[in-house]
């Protein structure tokens, strides 16, 4: 394969790998998720939580995932402007997301929106390409911040 087909099939596998993390995790299939990362992940949710970014299995990465998810009724991330530059065996990729978080309170404040970007980097394994460095950059939070904490709806 030329270098020019080379490089836009490495950029759709590469775009195709982020989009199957978000839609894994909006379907709660954390075995797919994990699948998405190299066995060691850069792992970087500071701008949102605070603390020190810090190296994660993806089995923790789903883990914790599974467990800060498990309340809300329904999970939406949309994921755009991809930006992908890759080099050999390596890339790095950009994006802009959006995430929603629904879930019936009593408040009828039901919904959390989360608008940022993120930063991957990836490396091409046997098995594809996987994502080692994983970076959520957020912009602003709206909405419900309480959502987990609320009374349900009845």
């Amino acid at each position: 394969m030329d270098g020019g087909l080379r490089g836009l099939v490495d950029r759709q596998a590469i775009e195709s790998v982020i989009v199957r993390l978000f839609v894994s995790t909006d379907r709660r299939d954390w075995p797919a998720v994990e699948s998405c990362f190299a066995p060691l992940v850069d792992f970087d949710m500071t701008s949102l939580a605070g603390g020190e970014p810090a190296k994660r299995k993806p089995s923790e990465i789903a883990a914790g995932w599974r467990e800060g998810l498990a309340s809300l009724e329904a999970i939406h991330h949309q994921a755009g402007n991809f930006e992908i530059d890759v080099a050999g065996d390596a890339a790095t990729a950009r994006c802009y997301a959006i995430a929603s978080h629904y879930r019936r309170v009593a408040s009828g404040r039901n919904v959390r929106t989360f608008v940022g970007s993120y930063d991957f980097r990836l490396a091409r394994r046997v098995d594809g390409w996987k994502i080692d460095l994983f970076r959520f950059n957020v912009k602003y939070v709206d909405g419900n911040l309480e959502l987990e904490k609320e009374e349900p709806r009845k």
